[in-house]
Parts: structure tokens; sequence; C-alpha cells
């Protein structure tokens, strides 16, 4: 650990449902990091694509600031509901003694435990114990890992179906509109299950952040592979076909 005690920095923690742990301090306090610890723990457990639906539920992210007005250190540090329960890991891997966590904010929408479980069967690497506790630094995982460690890991079964998000800034006219338009182009052309998961970034910037959304409307369909994504022009027909239709479609 690098991380001096009075250094002011920031750190993310994301855990897996079975408990292994991810992190990352960043003393510029510049990134948020979330697409860096998905795509780690893609990495590190051969999942089939980054677990972005993690984020936030199974996070915990702390802050250690300096207040210009005092000139004190303050730290503020919250984590979710389901990771709570592992301040003590929490305190040892960010070096602050016993700090108390406090209770993130529950977004329901997206912290349902019967949605989430529903990815049980796409990555159930991530319901299964590895004791893994991982420094994430650089984008390179942190030399004292040791991948050897771990048995290799089955192939995953492809999903079935189509999995979308529609990224949208509020709920208003246009929104309401390219909804209509979607669901309608959905029922008649595919002919498969589907999920679409309305994502308002005002709401849930760290899911656009995990998601690389850079502009709203954006389309992206997550599954099947490989991944797509449609800005701005969700109202045309032609360039939804384009976006659903894989490449060995014919």
């Amino acid at each position: 650990m690098t991380n001096e005690k009075g250094q002011l920095f920031k750190g993310i923690a994301l855990f897996t449902p079975a408990g292994d742990l991810i992190y990352c301090i960043d003393p510029n306090k510049q990134n948020r990091w979330h697409l860096n610890l998905c795509t780690g723990l893609q990495e590190i457990l051969g999942l089939s694509e980054p677990p972005h639906f993690l984020v936030p539920c199974y996070t915990a992210t702390i802050d250690r600031w300096l207040e210009s007005r005092s000139g004190q250190v303050r730290i503020s540090a919250e984590a979710y509901p389901p990771v709570l329960r592992y301040q003590t890991l929490l305190n040892a891997v960010f070096e602050t003694d016993d700090l108390v966590w406090q209770a993130a904010p529950w977004p329901e929408e997206l912290c349902d435990p019967m949605v989430l479980a529903t990815y049980r069967d796409q990555f159930p690497q991530l319901w299964e114990e590895h004791d893994l506790v991982v420094r994430f630094e650089n984008s390179v995982l942190h030399p004292s890992f040791q991948p050897e460690l771990f048995s290799p890991l089955p192939k995953l079964p492809e999903a079935q179906g189509y999995v979308l998000r529609l990224f949208v800034s509020g709920h208003n006219t246009s929104t309401e509109r390219i909804l209509q338009t979607l669901y309608q182009l959905l029922e008649q052309s595919l002919y498969q299950p589907y999920t679409l998961k309305v994502i308002d970034v005002f709401k849930h910037p760290e899911q656009a952040e995990a998601d690389q959304i850079s502009a709203t409307p954006t389309l992206v369909k997550v599954w099947p592979r490989p991944v797509r994504r449609l800005v701005g022009e969700i109202e045309d027909v032609d360039k939804i076909l384009w976006l659903l239709v894989s490449p060995n479609s014919s």
C-alpha cells in the first residue's frame, strides 16, 4: 500500500455479490475509475464483458480533502447498503483506521435485488468467492496480484435475446417520442426476448460514465455482441435496425 496517512486522495471500491474486491486510489482526485474497475474484474475473472451493472449498487467511495476555510483534513466516505458490512476491509485498504462509513442513497430502479439477480446466470463468477482483494493502478493490475492462484474458469454460455440501454437527459416530450418509436420497432422487428433499460444521466451519472456516454440520447446494444451504440438519431428506424442486426445476420 503506497497510500500514506494524511494524504489527500479519492478512492473507489467495487465489490462482487460474493464479496470480492477491486479498488483504486487516485491522489490526483481527477477520475472516477468505475469503468477501469469493471474492466479489471472482467480481466481477472474471465467475464464476457465488463460488469457495469455492479455500479453503483456494489460500490464504496471515499474522498480525503482539505477544507480551505479551516485548513483541516476532512473525509467523506459512502458505501451502498449491500457492501456497507465490509467497513473493516475498506478501512484496511484505504488506511482509515476505524472510520464509520455512511450509507449511500439507494437508487431502487438500478439496485433492485431481483433485477441484479438476473445477471447471475451470465456472470456466475461474480457470485463465487475467490478471496480477491486487488488494487488497480494506472490501468494495470497491481503487481502483487497473481492470477495463477486461480483455476481456469469455464466459458460462459451466450445470453439469449437482446440487452439494450437508452441514456436520456431527463424525462420530457422528446424522451417519450423516442421510447414510443423504440418500443414499436422492437415489438415489430425482434423475434427474440429483449430488455430495455432507460437511464437518466442526470440521476445516474456514474452509469453514464461506466458506459462512456458523452451525449444524449444514446442507445447502446449491450448484447448480443459486438457492443454497438447510436447517438442522437434514435428515431431513425434504419439506423436502429443497423444497431440491432449483428454482423453474422443476413
